[in-house]
């Protein structure tokens, strides 16, 4: 299992974070670090089938599914056309009994699937898209914005942030039911949480539960003393900011 998990991820750190390792640490050893910069392409995707062939191995292993014999329909739980460039991550006891089963026409399911696929485009080009002009000024010109301006400018961000990727959940989820396949709700009303760990919970739930399930548990979870509990929190975010964007704004 430990030898799978590490094979997944290799080509994930290799493509992803060579670059970002090496170019920090030559700006850190400028001198002795003389190990060259690599113009790679990134994979398509990479990060959204690596974790859901790191869970499919982990599940495998605890014995939570059984070990699917068809190379076809792994590949197909791996790259389901529609989640693959933004998620949701896929569990293999969710995904791979719905490619299993016959595929049976549902017209409900295919109309569901249509609205929730041009609600999902309406929310990314007609919202999210004409906050991002307005936010991309003020982001772009600071200094020169006023306090109210710089503001509107914040909050109208976080509201192009979530409009923007939940869009694009909302056309995969809507993609997916056209071909009978239900993926997993990803967001659920997060600004209208009542706490921190409620918002983490309602915010790219796909992502915050993989990381509860396969780093935040398995390390000891809050079941650890105090300090032990602390540091699990920290490699849980650290890795997620890392997983997110390889630059240090997002490590900080």
């Amino acid at each position: 299992m430990i030898g799978a998990v590490v094979l997944n991820l290799l080509p994930l750190a290799f493509f992803k974070y060579y670059n970002f390792f090496n170019d920090s640490l030559r700006s850190v050893w400028a001198g002795p670090w003389a190990v060259h910069h690599l113009d790679l392409l990134l994979p398509v995707g990479i990060s959204f089938y690596t974790f859901q062939a790191v869970s499919y191995c982990a599940d495998v292993y605890k014995g939570r599914i059984a070990v699917e014999s068809g190379l076809v329909r792994y590949a197909l739980y791996l790259a389901f056309f529609p989640k693959l460039i933004s998620g949701p991550i896929e569990r293999g006891v969710a995904l791979l009994p719905q490619i299993k089963r016959p595929f049976l026409f549902q017209s409900g399911l295919f109309v569901s699937g249509v609205q929730l696929f041009f609600w999902g485009m309406f929310k990314k080009l007609v919202v999210a898209d004409r906050m991002g002009m307005y936010v991309d000024m003020v982001f772009g010109d600071p200094e020169g914005m006023y306090g109210k301006t710089a503001i509107i400018g914040a909050w109208m961000f976080s509201l192009q942030i979530y409009c923007d990727f939940s869009a694009y959940m909302d056309m995969a989820i809507g993609c997916g039911r056209m071909f009978g396949i239900e993926l997993s709700r990803n967001f659920n009303f997060p600004y209208m949480a009542k706490s921190v760990r409620e918002f983490w919970r309602c915010w790219h739930i796909t992502l915050t539960s993989w990381f509860r399930d396969y780093v935040y548990i398995p390390l000891g979870g809050n079941r650890a003393a105090a300090g032990r509990w602390a540091l699990n929190i920290m490699l849980v975010f650290l890795l997620s900011g890392l997983w997110h964007g390889a630059a240090w704004t997002f490590v900080f």
